[in-house]
């Protein structure tokens, strides 16, 4: 007998004859003898309409009310559900998330989960009955209603299975499945069979709307197994797995983000210390930092560029401007027209070339890349809007991927081993908190700047053509948003292949007008985990102890389970004992290099 967890969106019970055919499905799991726990949505536009009927009333209404106005949605559905569960003859029974006991931290409209009870839940599902759970809610410790703000009933549904130990949970939406990239953008995208967690960590944070990626860290940190499918179309769906039994493709899918906007903080004293202020300042404003773009210092000062939400630049605009000022720094800059492109594929690490065949991509598409940011599985390029579909399209043929790929796993009764009961029990201390898992110390990588390259289309594809030509093998890749028509690109190679990365960039430069600077041993620090891009204090949690060390950061990138950050090779060691004993983390790693 399996437990699984169904979770069925708006769209899925938007009216009584759709919440009869969702409850159907329920019914048909609990008739095979599995044991149902259902999570509902509120029905399709309920939400909006509340917020509607809440502007008529004030402009501003106080978060604790629109907390207790909007939790009504899901308390509708539920009650519906129920209702429709037991019209076909099976004991059903609703419960809102106190009535659960989702309890959760107070911030009102953006709670997050500390912890689940199970007692009730598992009581009425030993009585035989199919549960009714409301998502996107909890209760905080005072006994007020809260919400978890967007993707909520995602959370909800995922952090149910992970404390109830579900064999899987089902998650029922208007598409069936993960595509590609958004076929509404690109019509030729594909669904896949599999995907694995950071994948889909990386895909959901990136843009593609399916899943929040608040729920993805939940499956990734309990071991979820998770299947999305259509509550419309009776197809296999998209299976969410761990890495190892996910296929290793070079890239997996393209992800498109258009609310991006991007600011630059110029000529920042190239000192310990400059990171952290501006990035606690950040933190504190409760904004969460996506792509982060340090350019290797010049004469004492280097810029730092980093992209935030749309809706948060005009507040990250005034914070950074404070700041550039107390550091007495060059100014700040920022554009709101810009969108995010990014493959992601958790084979990249293991084929060369794939930076390469993207950038060329975007060269043949005449499509000029404005930052670069790259992780182990993923490679982002920051490109001007109106240019944003047309990047999606070439990026996504790059790569082959309206072709299926043969051997794809992907079963929805095939998952790896759960976490052990006691294991369970640690980790829902603070269901959400950050989960650093590692953190890695690379000594055996050179660094190469390519300076005043021109700021013109194909710079980036000639760049690591001639880099693929040369044979080496590139691991992180950086380019700084452009100042005043020329650009800079840095990129990390096998220390052992210094001498060669050097002549080739200087071949590189000596075409283009542009300089190299090269250091021939650097230390690369990764950090890994669960929650990285979506806790706003995390790059903070970084810079702060190594600027109390003195150490000084050369380069940095980022994605949503890794930052990465270059120091001097003499630092290396220091810096990995600092943010291991920062993070809670013991001992020390060391690993080899990885091209990408």
């Amino acid at each position: 007998m399996a437990l699984v967890v169904q979770k069925f969106g708006g769209t899925s019970v938007a009216d009584p004859q759709k919440i009869k055919a969702a409850a159907a499905k329920a019914v048909a799991r609990h008739q095979a003898g599995d044991r149902v726990v259902v999570v509902v949505s509120a029905m399709g536009h309920q939400t909006d309409h509340l917020i509607e009927l809440a502007g008529q009333i004030t402009p501003r209404p106080s978060a604790r009310e629109m907390d207790m106005l909007l939790s009504t949605g899901e308390q509708v559905s539920v009650a519906l559900f129920a209702m429709a569960v037991q019209s076909l003859g099976h004991q059903a029974v609703s419960l809102t998330g106190s009535q659960i006991g989702i309890r959760t931290d107070s911030r009102h409209g953006r709670a997050r989960i500390n912890s689940i009870s199970t007692a009730q839940v598992r009581t009425l599902l030993d009585g035989g009955a199919i549960v009714i759970a409301a998502g996107f809610q909890g209760i905080d410790q005072h006994g007020n209603i809260t919400t978890l703000g967007r993707g909520g009933s995602d959370t909800t549904a995922v952090a149910l299975a992970a404390v109830l130990g579900a064999d899987l949970c089902e998650i029922y939406t208007d598409v069936d499945g993960i595509y590609t990239t958004d076929p509404r953008i690109l019509p030729v995208a594909r669904r896949l069979s599999s995907i694995a967690y950071d994948e889909m960590l990386e895909l959901a944070s990136l843009g593609a709307g399916v899943m929040h990626p608040r729920s993805i860290e939940f499956a990734k940190k309990f071991g979820v197994p998770v299947m999305v499918r259509s509550s419309f179309k009776d197809v296999p769906g998209t299976m969410i797995l761990p890495a190892d039994r996910a296929k290793p493709r070079p890239a997996s899918g393209v992800a498109l983000a258009r609310d991006e906007a991007r600011i630059t903080v110029e000529s920042v004293p190239d000192q310990p210390g400059s990171s952290h202020t501006l990035f606690s300042a950040l933190a504190a404003a409760g904004i969460a930092v996506d792509m982060i773009v340090q350019n290797v210092g010049h004469d004492g000062r280097a810029d730092i560029s980093f992209t935030v939400p749309s809706d948060d630049l005009e507040e990250a605009v005034e914070s950074s401007r404070k700041v550039a000022a107390a550091l007495a720094a060059g100014g700040v800059s920022h554009d709101d027209g810009v969108a995010k492109v990014s493959a992601v594929g958790v084979g990249m690490a293991r084929e060369e070339g794939v930076a390469g065949r993207m950038f060329r991509a975007l060269a043949d598409a005449a499509i000029n890349v404005r930052m670069i940011t790259t992780s182990e599985i993923k490679i982002s390029v920051l490109v001007g809007r109106a240019d944003a579909a047309a990047a999606v399209a070439a990026v996504h043929a790059a790569f082959g991927l309206d072709q299926p790929t043969p051997g794809e796993a992907g079963d929805a009764q095939e998952h790896g081993p759960k976490p052990s009961p006691l294991e369970v029990v640690r980790r829902l201390e603070g269901m959400e908190d950050l989960a650093v898992e590692d953190c890695v110390l690379d000594s055996s990588q050179a660094l190469v700047t390519l300076l005043d390259l021109p700021d013109t289309p194909g710079v980036a594809a000639d760049v690591f053509d001639e880099a693929g030509r040369a044979g080496l093998f590139v691991d992180m890749i950086v380019q700084s948003h452009p100042r005043d028509g020329r650009a800079e690109i840095s990129f990390t190679v096998p220390a052992t292949e210094a001498e060669k990365a050097g002549a080739a960039a200087r071949a590189i430069a000596a075409a283009r007008q542009a300089r190299v600077a090269d250091v021939p041993h650097v230390a690369k620090l990764s950090i890994t985990g669960v929650g990285i891009r979506s806790h706003a204090g995390l790059a903070d949690r970084l810079f702060q102890p190594l600027t109390e060390a003195g150490i000084n950061i050369d380069l940095v990138n980022t994605s949503e389970v890794r930052l990465n950050v270059i120091v001097a090779a003499e630092h290396g060691a220091k810096a990995l004992a600092v943010l291991r004993t920062a993070f809670g983390l013991l001992g020390g790693r060391e690993r080899s290099a990885a091209p990408a």
